[in-house]
Formats: structure tokens, C-alpha cells, sequence
């Protein structure tokens, strides 16, 4: 009875000690997120702070943003951009960690409206031009924007539509412009319309030959350099469980 009792207490105990021991090794990361990936990064943070301990402090906007904040000594520990030129250049400039670049997703375009019977599945409205404003985000900042410039291009309709573009400074405020009226439509991720494998409104799918893959690589930043949190994250972002909420927004890998 008493070795059995001295068992449980030693157990007990072990126990404890694996949980301080754990909670000792919890450590915190800041990440730069690319603004069309924030809805998925909300959800997959809750999930990688409780299966690991450690903390993520998140900050969205737009990629080429976090470039120049980060080349002027902010302090993001990783950056999860909405390219992989971005990364790669942050490494090669000596500002992010080599090896350590990794592709978390693979992303989408689409030509939204918040109203129904606004934008047609093939795109036509575009040719037609019957709207009186376009929500786009800066192509000198945002991938996504780049991706719809290079859409417009392709498809010989940016030199007339070009007057009735709204620029916003990411892919966040060009759903903003759209979803509030005050552009007709908008180019966006399909990320940011996705919910529940429904779309509200009106869509039509960029064909992906229009554009460059939209690659969005994570890379390690050098103030992030052997941190658990963010040798973890990246790793996590890796796994099946939040591959399975990147999946749901419609991304690919």
C-alpha cells in the first residue's frame, strides 16, 4: 500500500515537473503576416498556442510594407509573406536566415462583389465595363494586387479600366472598398470571401495562367534566429492541423 502510494506521488510529481519544465520553455514569437492570410492565421494561432505553449504576436498588413519595416530594424522574428520573392530577398540581403525559407501556401485570385449577378464566371464584366469602380491593392506593395495587374494585363483591359481603379494600400482594404460600396468590385484572395465553402455575392476564379503563382513563403528574420517559437511555428505551419485550416480558406500547397 505504501509503494503503491510513494508510486502515485512519484508520478504525480514527474508530472508537475513536465509541465513547469514545459511552461519554462514557452517562449514568445512576432510575426509580420501577409493581410490576405489573417482570417486563417487567427485560427491556426489558438490552435499553435495551446498544442505548444508558446505565444505568437501577429501583425497584418501589406508584404512589401513588412519589407521596408523590417530592412529599418523592426523587430518581427518571422515573417509570413504573400511571395516568395520577398523571403528570398531577405535572405540573400542578409535579413533573414538561410535555409529557413518554406512555402506555408499557395494563393488565389478572384474578382468579387459583395451583390449578387455583379461579376460573372467568366470575367466578363471586366470587358464590358459597366461599373464605376475597381478595388485593387498597390501592386508596389501587395502580391495580390501585382497578380490582378498582370490579370488586366493579360487580358487587354487594364488601359481602359484603368481610370476607374481604386488603389488601396493592401489586399485588406481592397475587401473593405469592395464589401462597403465603394467600389462596384474588387480583386481579392479568395481567401478573404471563403467561408464555410460558400461565397457571398458574386465571384469569378482568376484562371490561374493570367498570373504568376501567388507562392507565400514564411522565412525565419535574423532577431528570430534559434527562438523556439519560431523554429515552432514555422514547423507548425507545416503540419496537418493547420494545413487543414489553410486548406478550408482555399489555399494549395
Amino acid at each position: 500500500m505504501k509503494l503503491s502510494l510513494l508510486s502515485c506521488r512519484a508520478g504525480l510529481l514527474a508530472a508537475v515537473a513536465l509541465v513547469l519544465s514545459a511552461h519554462a520553455q514557452a517562449d514568445e514569437v512576432s510575426v509580420a503576416v501577409a493581410a490576405n492570410f489573417t482570417a486563417p492565421m487567427q485560427k491556426i494561432a489558438a490552435a499553435f498556442e495551446k498544442d505548444t505553449g508558446h505565444k505568437m504576436v501577429a501583425s497584418f498588413g501589406s508584404t512589401g510594407k513588412f519589407y521596408a519595416q523590417i530592412k529599418n530594424g523592426a523587430p518581427f522574428e518571422l515573417l509570413l509573406a504573400a511571395d516568395d520573392e520577398t523571403p528570398a530577398k531577405l535572405v540573400k540581403e542578409g535579413a533573414g536566415v538561410a535555409g529557413s525559407q518554406a512555402t506555408y501556401a499557395i494563393g488565389k485570385l478572384v474578382l468579387w462583389s459583395p451583390k449578387p449577378g455583379v461579376v460573372d464566371g467568366a470575367g466578363e464584366v471586366l470587358k464590358k465595363g459597366a461599373f464605376e469602380h475597381l478595388a485593387l491593392a498597390n501592386p508596389k506593395l501587395a502580391p495580390y494586387g501585382a497578380a490582378a495587374m498582370e490579370a488586366m494585363k493579360a487580358l487587354g483591359v487594364y488601359a481602359a479600366l484603368e481610370p476607374k481603379v481604386v488603389m488601396a494600400e493592401n489586399i485588406t482594404q481592397a475587401y473593405q472598398f469592395a464589401s462597403s460600396g465603394n467600389a462596384q468590385l474588387g480583386f481579392v484572395a479568395l481567401s478573404q470571401v471563403l467561408k464555410d465553402d460558400k461565397i457571398d455575392g458574386s465571384v469569378w476564379l482568376v484562371p490561374q495562367n493570367l498570373y504568376q503563382p501567388i507562392r507565400q513563403d514564411a522565412v525565419v528574420l535574423m532577431p528570430g534566429k534559434a527562438k523556439p517559437a519560431a523554429e515552432a511555428l514555422l514547423k507548425y505551419l507545416k503540419g496537418d492541423a493547420a494545413r487543414a485550416v489553410i486548406k478550408s480558406y482555399g489555399y494549395s500547397f
